[in-house]
């Protein structure tokens, strides 16, 4: 499609069919289903077995800053895993639309096999050594390896499945993706915890562990049925190494979509200040160790998984708008009750059960938040625009992630100054959605701004 005429695209931006035949699970029978299923799956599980080893790792190391000792560096692992996304978000996204989505996606989970590689040679060197300032920065650039590699994944990820399944299916296979990508992440995180906490001194095993999964990986995305590039003409813009004209223009014309993305930045914000929040509340407030703490973290995507499920079957084919203010207001009030202190300098309200419980609950209103959301980022690009659509929420996302980053940083600096407890980071991520829940009103399809 020519440039002049994206804006008649932009009107007739097309969403969920409203009349599907009711328990259609046709898609279930879908290699293709399958593939990318299976092939998401095992990326976020092993980013996170690898992430979560780190954020361990670094929540408790003796780091030099000036003249002072200072513990807690998660935020560096944080902000290296980030950036890539910015650097690398609209370049993806061109890659995606001038060449074939699931070639972008099977070269990407070859990149996956050489950076755990890394990472599997640098584990085996703080085995040797222990984990002392100096191996920081070399751990933290594997990291940003990984962020890399992800970062040309998503656009290929999430902006295929339009390709592959039909409209009125979308709600679903989104909502199993995105459960089966949480179960992903608890299954990883908790691992990777427990990995680390029952092998002291052999990080080597942990490293092995995700260089076989990168290449179990590699293989299911070769059950992706070949798709031809949705735009292969398309010539490349030095604005697509940011955020591309094309974007900006649809965003500014169809401002639903516009709204859709930012809200997406602040939503993926508030998750990444959550993670960091949550690794200190377990292993520096409720001391609880490796293990249980990852347990914390994979908890909230226990009720991700649960929340996404159910966000799906209510959709019934269509999105469900009323879904994501009930979302973010019981995030709201979720992440409220988890910045409550209790008894004692330093206590926190709620122990450890209580905590699981609370985080099960994020996670289930996050689902419930997240599904309609992304259907709604899937549906409105016109097709030769969705792949950039989707690299620009990325980069977005991103550079609010890598915000949250020197936000939980600075937090925790002022925090300590005022001799407050840490966790009271929590606030800022409920006052984050507070305003989502306030302000966005998403409109139905049929009213939706052109």
């Amino acid at each position: 499609m020519t440039l002049p005429e994206e804006q008649q695209a932009i009107s007739s931006a097309p969403v969920v069919n409203a009349t599907p035949a009711a328990g259609d699970s046709s898609y279930l029978r879908d290699g293709n289903f399958w593939g990318i299923t299976l092939t998401q799956f095992l990326g976020a599980f092993n980013d996170n077995i690898y992430k979560q080893t780190l954020l361990l790792l670094f929540v408790a190391a003796p780091v030099v800053v000036g003249s002072t000792q200072t513990r807690d560096v998660q935020w560096i692992g944080q902000l290296m895993f980030c950036l890539p996304f910015i650097l690398f978000s609209g370049f993806a996204g061109f890659l995606s639309d001038r060449y074939s989505k699931r070639r972008v996606i099977v070269l990407s989970k070859v990149a996956e096999i050489v950076v755990m590689g890394a990472g599997l040679a640098l584990f085996a060197l703080v085995d040797r050594s222990g984990m002392a300032m100096n191996m920081v920065l070399p751990m933290s650039s594997v990291v940003f390896l990984m962020g890399a590699q992800s970062a040309f994944f998503g656009p290929g990820k999430y902006g295929i499945l339009p390709e592959l399944f039909p409209q009125r299916q979308l709600p679903a296979v989104n909502g199993i993706v995105i459960m089966t990508t949480f179960i992903a992440i608890i299954l990883g995180t908790a691992l990777g915890g427990w990995l680390k906490e029952l092998f002291p001194g052999m990080l080597v095993i942990i490293g092995v562990v995700c260089v076989v999964i990168a290449v179990i990986g590699t293989l299911t995305s070769l059950m992706i049925r070949k798709l031809p590039p949705s735009q292969p003409d398309l010539a490349f813009d030095v604005s697509m190494l940011a955020i591309p004209r094309q974007i900006v223009q649809l965003m500014r014309t169809d401002r639903q979509l516009g709204s859709a993305i930012w809200v997406s930045t602040i939503f993926w914000t508030t998750g990444a200040l959550v993670q960091l929040s949550v690794n200190y509340l377990g292993k520096e407030v409720l001391k609880v160790g490796d293990a249980k703490t990852s347990l914390m973290v994979s908890t909230i995507s226990i009720g991700i998984a649960l929340g996404s499920v159910t966000a799906g079957l209510l959709s019934r084919g269509r999105v469900n708008l009323r879904l994501v203010l009930i979302g973010a207001t019981g995030l709201t009030l979720s992440l409220l009750l988890l910045s409550l202190p209790g008894p004692g300098p330093g206590g926190h309200l709620l122990n450890y059960p209580l905590s699981m419980a609370t985080l099960i609950v994020v996670g289930v209103f996050t689902g419930i938040f997240a599904v309609p959301l992304q259907v709604i980022l899937q549906e409105r690009p016109p097709v030769e625009l969705r792949g950039r659509t989707i690299a620009t929420q990325n980069l977005l996302n991103w550079i609010g992630i890598t915000g949250s980053a020197v936000v939980y940083a600075v937090a925790g600096l002022l925090l300590e100054k005022l001799h407050l407890p840490k966790f009271l980071v929590f606030l800022v991520s409920a006052g984050m959605m507070g305003a989502v829940a306030i302000f966005y009103r998403p409109a139905p399809p049929e009213k939706a701004a052109a």
